[in-house]
């Protein structure tokens, strides 16, 4: 089933659940129904802790030869292995939404012990067909060290079992006191696990023994009603983990549901906002920010954000002591604005002509989140003379460990955005140059070339536009001279549509007639400094002859030129 509007309840995939009663395995009925590739997997589980639970606790499970077993020494006791399936999976199921990702919990033993003894008993042929396996069907063990620093408490193991992902953890309860910033974590029962996680809707077991759904934090009628609501105390729940707060933003956004009132009462709290600034790594800010932006519904996140006054705990450098504050008043209309470029897809249009990928997708809506940082002014020079980083890359890469390939498209948008305006206002005003195929095509390239996406680079400036000409606050009455969004949008979609006219739109890919060796070959000189801008105007020769395969002319405007080059 696909997710849902804001505030509309979702119908679960199982209606016979009761729903009414307590919080608790009793209330928690409904069925789901596994894929063969899900049964095949638990089956191989649960036969696989049988054999383990058989060695440890029994001593007396026969040996894969036959022979009479060998007693080894007694094993200290536990209880038997119960193994749920938890969380996303289980809410997904619930809901109708394909899930190929599965988190095992259980209850005796950590998931790495698990997956070794698991691995142990795939070595056995005959288990090996009794579950129909192939090679391909038990992958490598791979285990997630914990990692307290970057609040990882506990280390994870994941393996490739039945075509799916699978991770193994135990059951934990985590205690959090004021003396440090990570839990304490033991082993715990399910319901404490089910206390510990970020929302209801994600607190959730299959339990694999009785085919049941287990609820213990009244995640059933939550996600009946679409409501993300925390297990525990809602402040405590992030003092405890700031990054909840993402967390909750990202699911509600994800699936269409509303944050729960008391939730969204303190998930803005200076408390918790400055928890999340200096507790949370920034390496997990991004990973919820990138989950977020290549999501189905991004603009549902930033609107979140920046309803709840998220922005400057996460969109800023908390390295920086005097890291500037954006006015966020008028961020709504380059998101908004976004949302409805997104929205028509048509041959031809500004999204079609600037977005055209899915890394483009997440890199347009990661820009769209730093449209505030352009309405302040760049910092001082370096000490070398050299430009300071631009704001917008320094909250990018702050705040959210923005990837390099990113950055790089940050900075350009932020350093050639005047030289693309300059451009959109020829073509606007239909100045001298405007049919110069070569200026345009030239300057396109060297968008492309220091920094890349050039069409990226051009969204920007047109959200950035968008932002500072429309009115961003409902109800205030436009200013002499302002803009609507419709006629900002207009003048852009004239400009890119002029770029396809003269056809430059692929400026950057386009093959160059000369090079270097050739160019000093034809004017009987060695390769100097005056190569790469005679290229060029080679290069811009091509621009203003398009169609033409033969160099003689390129190298004949070099040679023109050959004085003002310095080609000696």
């Amino acid at each position: 089933m696909a997710s849902h509007l804001a505030g509309h309840a979702p119908a679960l995939c199982a209606p016979e659940a009761d729903l009414d009663g307590p919080a608790g395995v009793a209330a928690a009925k409904p069925t789901i129904t596994l894929t063969p590739r899900e049964e095949q997997l638990k089956d191989l589980l649960l036969s696989a802790a049988k054999f383990i639970d058989d060695q440890d606790l029994n001593n007396n499970t026969p040996t894969s030869s036959g022979n009479p077993p060998a007693l080894s020494p007694p094993q200290p006791q536990r209880e038997p292995l119960v193994l749920r399936w938890a969380g996303g999976w289980v809410r997904d199921k619930l809901l109708g939404i394909p899930s190929h990702d599965i988190d095992t919990a259980i209850n005796a033993m950590t998931g790495e012990a698990f997956v070794d003894r698991l691995r142990d008993y795939c070595d056995v042929a005959g288990h090996r067909r009794r579950h129909a396996l192939v090679p391909e069907d038990v992958g490598r063990l791979h285990t997630v060290p914990r990692n307290p620093d970057k609040s990882k408490h506990l280390a994870t193991s994941t393996i490739r079992l039945c075509g799916l992902d699978v991770d193994f953890v135990n059951l934990r309860r985590e205690t959090y006191t004021d003396e440090s910033r990570n839990p304490v974590v033991e082993f715990g029962t399910a319901e404490e696990d089910a206390l510990r996680r970020d929302a209801s809707v994600n607190a959730l077991f299959y339990n694999l023994g009785t085919g049941l759904v287990e609820d213990f934090v009244g995640g059933l009628g939550d996600l009946r009603e679409g409501l993300i609501r925390t297990p525990m105390e809602p402040l405590q729940t992030f003092l405890d983990d700031p990054l909840r707060v993402l967390r909750l933003v990202r699911f509600a956004s994800r699936l269409g549901f509303r944050i729960d009132e008391q939730a969204e009462e303190v998930m803005g709290d200076e408390r918790v906002l400055g928890n999340l600034r200096v507790k949370i790594s920034r390496e997990r800010i991004g990973v919820e920010l990138e989950k977020m932006m290549k999501g189905k519904r991004p603009v549902e996140s930033l609107r979140l954000i920046d309803r709840l006054g998220l922005y400057h705990a996460v969109f800023t450098d908390p390295e920086r002591a005097d890291m500037p504050r954006p006015d966020t008043a008028s961020w709504r209309a380059a998101y908004k604005c976004l949302e409805l470029l997104e929205s028509n897809k048509t041959p031809g249009s500004i999204y079609d002509l600037l977005v055209t990928s899915e890394e483009a997708r997440y890199y347009a809506w990661s820009l769209a989140t730093l449209t505030p940082w352009e309405q302040l002014p760049d910092d001082p020079p370096l000490p070398s003379g050299k430009p300071a980083l631009p704001l917008p890359m320094q909250a990018a890469r702050g705040g959210f460990k923005a990837p390099n390939k990113l950055c790089d498209v940050i900075t350009a948008a932020h350093r050639h955005r005047p030289a693309i305006l300059e451009l959109r206002e020829i073509v606007r005003e239909k100045r001298a140059g405007v049919d110069e195929r070569d200026r345009f095509g030239m300057s396109i390239r060297d968008w492309d070339v220091r920094g890349g996406n050039w069409r990226l680079q051009v969204l920007f400036a047109v959200l950035v536009e968008v932002a500072e000409c429309t009115v961003a606050v409902a109800g205030k009455e436009p200013t002499a001279g302002s803009r609507s969004q419709d006629s900002v949008l207009a003048e852009w979609q004239q400009f890119l549509d002029h770029l396809v006219n003269i056809d430059v739109m692929n400026a950057p890919s386009i093959k160059r007639l000369v090079d270097g060796k050739m160019l000093a070959s034809a004017l009987g000189v060695r390769p100097g400094r005056w190569t790469g801008a005679a290229l060029d105007v080679a290069l811009a020769w091509q621009f203003r002859n398009p169609g033409v395969v033969d160099a003689a002319g390129a190298i004949e405007e070099v040679r023109k030129r050959r004085d003002e080059l310095g080609i000696h």
